[in-house]
């Protein structure tokens, strides 16, 4: 079906080479650390990278998942490194980066999930560049509670976790043992335990959903108390992945935002929209003091 469908001319990437994005891409080799902006094929890597700003991968880049949409490779990760939080951090500082965002695989293989060492990569972030805010965006962590309050005590200033699909595809695009529940569930539990930290999801659309999936599903996000939700355009790594079903116009995406924050959430919502898009300026309109026990 992907082949079929023509790239609309609303759907345009920028070019990537430039001065700021060699300098950042040497950074990030020389430190040995991973991004997801290369990991994942992100469209905006050119503008991001230009502006010495990047998403980083921490625990590997191996999944233990296969969701149908994603390009990070699956498989049996290797132990977690435990250099790697001060490598995140050296980065960090040496990119003079003053908002960071960290994303992670999916490590089912460990019991919290990974989340100690996230907490102690947002630690070590802090440490070194006491200035820069942290954007987080972390796997379902299994609904674990125990694993999401270890990362919340952490003090990010924004924690993310997307659901990726309307409730109607969660299981044929993100597959189990993902569930859009238990995804929902995660950041009901973080706004639980941290009632002013902000929280923040992300889906993608063009898979197959009708736009009362997508209302339906802002619905949910709102009465999960979540912050911030993103929308984006569905664009398969290759022809092996979920096929795209469709190109959302413009207008469609307008309408989505304009749903949302009518309803009290702020959307941002356009076809090169991904999760960490603009992170930063959407944290600004947002930011709220962070009083946490």
């Amino acid at each position: 079906m992907s082949e079929k469908l023509k790239r609309p001319d609303w759907i345009r990437v920028p070019a990537s080479v430039s001065r700021g994005f060699t300098e950042t891409l040497n950074v990030i080799k020389n430190a040995g650390v991973h991004t997801v902006c290369e990991e994942a094929m992100c469209p905006n890597i050119g503008e991001c990278w230009k502006n010495k700003t990047a998403t980083f991968l921490i625990m590997g880049d191996t999944c233990t998942r296969n969701c149908g949409f994603c390009n990070i490779k699956h498989g049996h990760p290797a132990p977690l490194d435990e250099d790697e939080p001060e490598q995140v951090a050296q980065s960090v500082h040496k990119l003079g980066i003053k908002y960071a965002v960290i994303t992670c695989v999916t490590r089912d293989d460990i019991k919290d999930g990974g989340a100690q060492h996230f907490a102690n990569v947002i630690k070590a972030i802090r440490k070194l560049n006491p200035e820069t805010k942290v954007e987080i965006l972390t796997s379902d962590l299994r609904g674990n509670v125990d694993a999401i309050r270890t990362i919340v005590k952490a003090k990010p200033d924004v924690f993310g976790h997307n659901l990726e699909v309307v409730r109607k595809f969660h299981k044929q695009v993100k597959r189990p043992p993902a569930d859009y529940d238990i995804s929902l569930n995660v950041l009901r539990i973080v706004k639980k335990i941290a009632p002013q930290m902000i929280a923040k999801t992300g889906i993608m659309v063009g898979v197959g959903e009708t736009k009362s999936d997508v209302f339906e599903l802002i619905d949910d996000v709102v009465h999960a108390g979540i912050d911030i939700l993103t929308i984006g355009q569905y664009l398969p790594p290759s022809s092996l992945h979920y096929p795209i079903a469709r190109y959302v116009t413009p207008e469609e995406f307008i309408e989505y935002a304009e749903y949302g924050k009518s309803h009290g959430i702020e959307v941002i919502s356009g076809a090169l929209v991904r999760s960490s898009y603009k992170a930063k300026e959407t944290y600004e309109l947002l930011k709220a003091p962070q009083n946490i026990d």
